[in-house]
C-alpha cells in the first residue's frame, strides 16, 4: 500500500488498485499516474476559451486533456473523461503522445497562431508527472505553459510544477466549506491555499461558476471578491484587485438538472457586486 500526495485525500493505494481520481495507482509501493502521456482531447483554442483574457489575448493555444478527476461535481461539462463510472474504458481507449511528441505539436502549429501548451479538459493536477516532463520541454522551446485547474493539489506537488508554468486558471467554484465538500466533494481551504501560491509565480484568472440556489448570492460573492482582492504577491503588495474574474452561467447537465439555467440577469449582477473589489471581471456562457 502506497499514499498518494496530489491531494487532501491522501488515497491509500493497494498495488494495481486505484485511487479516488481513477487516474493514479499503485506498483511496489509506489505511487503513479496511470494517465501519464494517455490523451483524450487536443485542440487548438483561443487563449480566452480556457478562460484566460489577459494573458497574450488574440493567440491561440494547443489544449490538452486526459482522464480522471479527484472532485465529483455533479455538474460536470466533461463527465466522460473525468468521473469514476465514465473513464474506465480510457486507459486502453486514450491516444499515447510522449512528452516529446507533445511538445513537437505545439511547436509545429506556431505557424497557426500557437504560444504553448494548455493542460485542461479533465483535472491535470492529477498527472502532474507529464505536465511537468512536457513542459519543461515547451520552455525549452520558447513556449508558454498554461494550467486550467480546480487547485485541488498540496503545495508539494505545485512547487514542483511551478518553474514552468506561466499562467492558471484556477476554478474558486464557491466560497463555502458546505459547498466544497457536500456538492463537489473538495476541500476548500487547499483551493485558496494554492491560489495564494500561484498567484505569487505565475499569471492567475480565476473562474466561478454560478449555481442557482447554491453559490449565487450577492453575500457570497462579495465574500469571494473581498478575499480575491486582497491576495498579495511574493514581495507582500495587495495585488488582488488585478487579478481576472470569470463568473460563468450553468446550464442543467449531468447529474444536475433538477434546475433551470442560471438567469442572465443573476450573472451580470454578480459581476457588478464583483467590480466593487475587483477591476476586471467578465461574465461568461451569456
Amino acid at each position: 500500500m502506497a499514499v498518494c500526495n496530489v491531494c487532501f485525500r491522501h488515497c491509500n493505494i493497494n498495488d494495481g488498485a486505484l485511487g479516488f481520481c481513477r487516474a493514479r495507482s499503485a506498483k511496489d509501493g509506489e505511487v503513479y499516474p496511470i494517465n501519464y502521456a494517455k490523451i483524450t482531447s487536443l485542440a487548438l483554442d483561443p487563449i480566452e476559451k480556457k478562460p484566460l483574457n489577459r494573458f497574450h489575448p488574440g493567440s491561440r493555444i494547443l489544449s490538452v486533456g486526459s482522464f480522471g478527476c479527484n472532485l465529483r461535481c455533479p455538474f460536470c461539462q466533461n463527465s466522460e473523461i473525468s468521473w469514476a463510472d465514465q473513464v474506465e474504458n480510457w486507459p486502453k481507449q486514450a491516444e499515447t503522445l510522449s512528452p516529446k511528441e507533445l511538445a513537437d505539436i505545439a511547436k509545429e502549429c506556431t505557424s497557426r497562431g500557437n504560444i504553448g501548451v494548455a493542460f485542461t479538459y479533465n483535472e491535470p493536477l492529477i498527472g502532474y508527472e507529464y505536465v511537468l516532463d512536457t513542459a519543461k520541454l515547451t520552455h525549452e522551446m520558447g513556449l508558454v505553459n498554461v494550467l486550467v485547474t480546480n487547485g485541488t493539489a498540496t503545495k508539494e506537488v505545485y512547487d514542483k510544477l511551478a518553474p514552468y508554468i506561466d499562467a492558471m486558471n484556477i476554478d474558486l467554484k464557491g466560497f463555502s466549506d458546505h459547498y466544497y465538500k457536500d456538492i463537489l466533494g473538495g476541500d476548500l481551504q487547499m483551493v485558496m491555499d494554492l491560489i495564494e501560491s500561484a498567484v505569487k509565480r505565475c499569471h492567475v484568472e480565476l473562474t466561478t461558476l454560478i449555481i442557482p440556489g447554491e453559490n449565487d448570492s450577492e453575500y457570497e460573492m462579495r465574500q469571494i471578491s473581498e478575499w480575491i482582492a486582497g491576495l498579495k504577491d511574493e514581495n507582500g503588495n495587495t495585488i488582488g484587485e488585478n487579478i481576472p474574474l470569470h463568473i460563468s452561467r450553468f446550464f442543467p447537465c449531468f447529474h444536475m438538472t433538477d434546475r433551470d439555467a442560471t438567469d442572465v440577469s443573476k450573472v451580470y449582477r454578480l459581476a457588478e457586486v464583483a467590480r466593487e473589489r475587483l477591476k476586471y471581471v467578465y461574465t461568461g456562457n451569456c
